[in-house]
Order: C-alpha cells, then structure tokens, then sequence
C-alpha cells in the first residue's frame, strides 16, 4: 500500500540509497545539504536551524509531506524533531535529542540512573584554542561535548599532549563554531541547565571492546533491535569493521539493554530510533556507555536486512508516520553474518590507489550485491583527518557469508580485487589461513 509523502532531511550515502529503494511505496522529497562535499557543504557558512525548520514546514506543506525524518547526527536528527513538533507529527521529542547529542549532560544523567555504567568525566574549562587548566587528571581521554564521527576524541596522556591536540588554525575554529553553534542555541533554550557545548570533556579511559545496542521505543516502550560488534584496527581507537550479529555473551546483551531503557526514560525519549554506544569488559563483565545517538545508526541498516531480514529504514518511515514498526515486512535472511568493512590509512604518507574501471568490473561481478563507497579526498583534507580522526577513512564495503569465517574469505577476496588492504587482525587472517588449509587438504 502506497503511503503517504515523507520528508527527509540531509539525505546523503547510505540513507540515500536505503531511502531511494522504498521510494515507490514510500514517496519523498529531501532537504539539506552533505557536510562532506563542496559546494553543498558552502551552506555552513548560512546555516540556521530555526530557519532551515520553517522553510521545511513551508515545503511539506507545499508538497503534501505528512511526516519527517532524519538520521543525519550533525544537524538533521534535531531539525527533525524540531520540524515534527512544529507541525503536530510523530517524532522524538526535541529536549531528548538534546540530551543525548550534548554528551556532558548525558553522562551526569547516566550517572544518576545508571551508575554503574558510567565512568568519571568532567568539562575542560577552557575556550577554542584557549590554554589548558592545571590539575586535570591523565591519562584521559577528550572529546567534544557535541560532536560527530568521533571527531578530535583521543586519548592524551598529560597536560601538553592536550594542549597541542587543542590548537586549530583560524579554517579549523570557523568549521568547529558552525558545525556546533546550531545546537548550542537549542541547549540555551531548551536545556539550559546542560551547560554550553561549545567545549571539550574528559573522561577516564576504558580498554575494552566497544559495541553498538540499536532499537527503537514506540507507544513509550523500548524494543532491542540488535547489537553490532565495532572492530577496531589493532592498537588503535579507529574503527576497522562493524559485524553483526554481535559475539557478545548474551548476559551482556541484557545488562546493555536495561541501561538503555533507564536512560531513555529518565531524558523522556518516547518515540524513535536510537543507537548506544557501550564499552564491554571480558573480565570484569563491566558495561560502560559511551554515548547515546537518538537516531538511527545507518551504516548498520543494510547489516539487519541481509541477516535478519528487517529494513530499519522502513521502520523509521513507520516511526515517523506514527505506524507500529512492529507489523514492518521481513524478508528471508541471505547470510548469517555480514559486515561493514573500513578501509582506513594510519600513516599520511599511505595513500592505496583507488580501483579503476577494470577492478570495479570484477569486483561488481563477483560481489553484485555488495555496498561500495569511497571518499576521494584532496591533500588539505586528508591532513585535516589526520588531525582531527587520526586517521584517512578512503572506502567502506558491505559483504556477508554464511558464518564468521565465510565473511572473513569474501572480506579477504573482495580486499584483493580492489587492491586494499583486508581489513582483518592478524589472528583473523591466521584462522582464515587454517580454514583455507583445511578446506585444501580435505
């Protein structure tokens, strides 16, 4: 059954393409711009979220729009419930996007409900590029109070790691005001007692393994979706695969669980998509959050659909039509197990050639059903990545297999058409070794 018009806000990469395939029985008309490409990312320089939201009712209305939605973290998750309670739609309510997106305010409401799920953080009083204060305590690890993409998070060892992380040219400070400064206007009307976001925090760090708890809440009730295994390159803090379904004890799946649905009642998220990011710790069984995302993760989306079957970009046109996502179609499952795979240079002077039209050819052939992305990036633009990720994300894949160890030979051979380097442990690469060995001498 055809529905009606949908309005979709910063529509850009795998919303996109996730979106654009339930086009036909979910119509649609988008807004915003992408923050990652000029000359639509020019925008920033005008951007006004109060603005930008009435122009929105302006062309729902004008284009018969009856509901809106966004995964977009920067601007749009906001711009969202802003524009659905403007316009009396179904959507999260405005005062929990903020306490989610202002991550100070959420760690002091996790401690309140959820305090053994939380670790000690406080706020670096100190401006843009400003000099560090004595007598914090290192190692810590710093991040935005808003931000996205884990954007200048790092751990820092002592008061002059801090400060050089902390110095930005005059380019750097401009991008970091605009890209907060929105946001910041909602706090001090809406959230005033969160204090400002246009700061950094630091928080304890934890060494341990991080995952991804997704789910929605609907009529006030929380329903888990899944949890995602994030694999980080050995060593490093920079994100290597997401796989799913999750390898973690099914005990720590419900402790995950129960903090997530006290948390989202305690800042009064009754409608929505959402994603919590956790650490977990084999030896301990401790759990700690790391944040909470009020919107869809949608990198993952396409994960759900070929192993369970589910399109969790349906369900959020459900949501924000006011359907119970519950009654959403599943399809058969195609793989047991499937993964984002992220292809990432740790060195600036390792830059991988991007596959030409013979390798895309062979790669489209023996993956039809495969996910490619790669970011091109200039000289000025990777450098700034270093800077602010550590790192040059050039391309993502999305590939499954029947089991783990299926996945990690497709992951292998798709790495080698491309010509990237798999992004697989060395522990992974040995246990895909002996398989291949056995499979060869059976």
């Amino acid at each position: 059954m055809k529905q009606q018009k949908t309005l979709i806000l910063f529509n850009y990469d795998w919303d996109q393409i996730a979106f654009g395939a339930l086009k036909r029985q979910w119509p649609q008309s988008s807004r915003g711009f992408d923050l990652f490409t000029f000359p639509s990312n020019a925008r920033l320089a005008w951007f006004d979220m109060e603005r930008f939201v009435n122009i929105s009712a302006w062309q729902a209305k004008l284009t018969g729009a009856k509901a809106v939605v966004s995964n977009h973290e920067q601007f749009g998750a906001l711009c969202a419930a802003l524009l659905a309670e403007k316009m009396g739609w179904p959507g999260t309510p405005v005062h929990a996007v903020l306490a989610c997106q202002h991550k100070l305010h959420a760690r002091r409401v996790l401690e309140e409900v959820a305090p053994e799920a939380t670790v000690p953080a406080l706020r670096v009083e100190a401006a843009y590029g400003g000099p560090i204060p004595d007598g914090l305590p290192y190692p810590g690890y710093v991040k935005p109070v808003k931000a996205a993409f884990s954007v200048l998070a790092r751990q820092v060892d002592n008061q002059d790691e801090l400060h050089r992380h902390t110095r930005f040219g005059p380019w750097e400070l401009w991008v970091i005001r605009h890209l907060v400064e929105p946001f910041e206007r909602e706090v001090k009307l809406r959230l005033p007692q969160a204090g400002t976001a246009h700061s950094l925090m630091l928080e304890q760090p934890v060494n341990a393994r991080q995952y991804c708890l997704d789910g929605y809440v609907f009529n006030n009730e929380m329903h888990p979706l899944g949890i995602v295994d994030s694999v980080m390159y050995p060593g490093t803090d920079a994100f290597m695969r997401f796989d799913y379904p999750s390898q973690l004890a099914s005990t720590a799946q419900g402790k995950a669980v129960d903090v997530a649905r006290r948390f989202l009642q305690k800042v009064g998220f009754t409608h929505g998509l959402f994603n919590m990011e956790f650490f977990h710790d084999e030896e301990t069984d401790r759990l700690t959050v790391i944040e909470f995302n009020p919107r869809m993760a949608s990198q993952f989306s396409d994960l759900y659909s070929r192993v369970d079957g589910i399109n969790l970009h349906e369900i959020a046109l459900m949501l924000a039509h006011g359907q119970n996502p519950e009654q959403a179609a599943r399809k058969k499952p195609k793989a047991g197990m499937a993964s984002s795979l992220v292809y990432r240079a740790l060195r600036p002077q390792d830059h991988p050639p991007f596959p030409d039209h013979l390798q895309m050819a062979a790669f489209r052939k023996q993956f039809p059903d495969a996910l490619f992305f790669e970011f091109k990036k200039k000289p000025g633009q990777v450098e700034r990545d270093f800077k602010w990720l550590r790192s040059y994300r050039y391309g993502i894949v999305h590939l499954d297999g029947k089991d783990r160890l299926d996945l990690f030979g497709n992951a292998q051979a798709a790495s080698d058409v491309l010509g990237w380097p798999t992004p697989l442990s060395l522990t992974e690469r040995a246990l895909l070794s002996g398989e291949s060995l056995a499979a060869k001498v059976a």
